[in-house]
């Protein structure tokens, strides 16, 4: 996500918004940048987090695409962030396994824990933090490898299995978490990018549970899917909320209803409000949210 997108779509949204007449609960979004002290509406805070965010600040170059955000994720919770295009939701879920890093012109500034553990530090390996943080990416993207291989992969590198047996069960374990394996254990041979796209979207999600992450950030996971493939996508994430904690970004509003029980509006890099979801869908307190929610902008 650019932080020029950031700045494009705002606009277009404000533009949506003044035309609606409405203004923005004491919080003038126009002028984002320039105002330190705006506070996120609701309850970005919990008693038991499982990785915490505080006055996080990410910068493409000189463009100011996070702002301030501090959030917790609670342990075993599905939280959904949304909002329009370009607003930052991606940009914040990729801090939280440290993706950013791979792009030469991100600073990332602030403090994320996962465990009370800062996971920013300088003698941080990123590989491991990504073992305990994995990712699901918008597009399915399975190695050119087997089925078998696409789950061994990480479960291999991290010397998580001593036989073949226990590589054997492995695989099986989390093509079975991820509801793929009756469907593919007769072709754990056949090339894992043969499957179908919503085949191929549990594959990666079993890949990435192999590895016994702790948290799983999801990034659209269905947004390139069927709604039969999305549905099934959907009750994978129910089943997983028992032992993991997921961080889903959708487009769909539809989505965060179903499957999350909090919810994290984002717009033009500020983190505006964050609830219960039903709170958040029903009884949005702030007129952005409100908004945002009933198709003014977005």
């Amino acid at each position: 996500m650019s932080a020029v997108s950031v700045t494009a779509n705002g606009t277009g949204a404000v533009d949506a918004q003044a035309a609606a007449g409405e203004e923005s609960a004491g919080f003038d979004i126009e002028h984002a940048e320039a105002t330190e002290d705006f506070e996120t509406t609701g309850t970005p805070f919990v008693d038991n987090p499982k990785m915490s965010a505080r006055n996080v600040n990410v910068y493409y170059g000189e463009k100011h695409a996070i702002m301030n955000v501090s959030l917790d994720i609670g342990q075993n919770e599905v939280i959904a962030m949304i909002g329009p295009s370009g607003c930052g939701k991606s940009t914040f879920l990729r801090t939280l396994n440290r993706m950013n890093d791979i792009i030469p012109i991100c600073r990332v500034e602030g403090n994320i824990t996962l465990d009370e553990e800062d996971i920013y530090t300088s003698g941080q390996d990123t590989v491991l933090l990504r073992a305990r943080v994995g990712m699901v990416f918008q597009k399915p993207n399975p190695f050119p490898k087997s089925i078998y291989e696409n789950v061994a992969y990480g479960a291999r590198i991290h010397g998580l299995a001593q036989s073949k047996a226990e590589m054997d069960e492995i695989v099986e374990n989390s093509l079975r978490r991820a509801s793929l394996f009756d469907e593919v254990k007769d072709n754990l041979d056949k090339p894992g990018t043969g499957l179908s796209g919503g085949q191929q979207q549990r594959l990666c999600i079993a890949r990435a549970i192999a590895v016994s992450p702790e948290v799983i950030l999801m990034d659209e996971p269905c947004s390139a899917l069927d709604p039969i493939a999305t549905a099934r996508i959907e009750e994978l994430i129910d089943e997983l909320k028992e032992k993991f904690t997921i961080a889903i970004v959708t487009h769909s509003m539809q989505q965060a209803a179903r499957v999350s029980q909090r919810t994290a509006y984002f717009h033009l890099g500020r983190l505006i409000e964050v609830g219960e979801t039903k709170d958040v869908f029903t009884m949005p307190r702030h007129q952005l949210t409100e908004n945002y929610i009933t198709g003014r902008f977005g």
